[in-house]
């Protein structure tokens, strides 16, 4: 199990969970937002939410945050650039963009469970530059090129 430093930024949210999963088979860990007051995500608007958490990363590793399905699918709600990258040499505290897609405002609370964390090994990549690309049975073909139907 890969372990990575966690450090809370404002000790007036030391009770707020760390992230978690809600499940044994859950790939994504909840993150609670850190806000005093409750804030107001009106229609159509934007905002970035703190959580009073950071982390340390080791290198070769992202944390990718994403939209939980059920503000998604309730509400209307999204992690806006999802999934957004926090990079293993970042050490500030993690904010959430959400964007309300919805048709009524949404207020965040203290603790409400607002996006989910995803820990991701990646490589980092050296481009060769070729005159050819090998040929491949796709080709250049994309963009809904393989169509819609064929799961019956």
């Amino acid at each position: 199990m890969l372990r990575i430093r966690i450090m809370r930024t404002d000790p007036a949210f030391a009770d707020l969970p760390l992230p978690t999963y809600a499940t044994s088979g859950a790939a994504g860990m909840d993150i609670c937002a850190a806000v005093h007051e409750p804030l107001e995500l009106p229609p159509g608007g934007i905002v970035v939410v703190p959580t009073a958490l950071a982390i340390a990363l080791p290198p070769g590793y992202e944390c990718q945050v994403r939209s939980r399905s059920g503000l998604a699918a309730r509400y209307g709600v999204f992690a806006l650039n999802s999934p957004g990258t926090i990079d293993s040499d970042y050490r500030g505290e993690i904010r959430i963009i959400l964007a309300n897609f919805g048709r009524e405002p949404f207020w965040i609370r203290r603790g409400d469970r607002i996006a989910q964390l995803v820990v991701a090994r990646y490589e980092r990549v050296c481009w060769e530059v070729v005159e050819r690309l090998p040929e491949s049975s796709r080709g250049e073909a994309g963009f809904g090129s393989t169509g819609i139907t064929g799961c019956l």
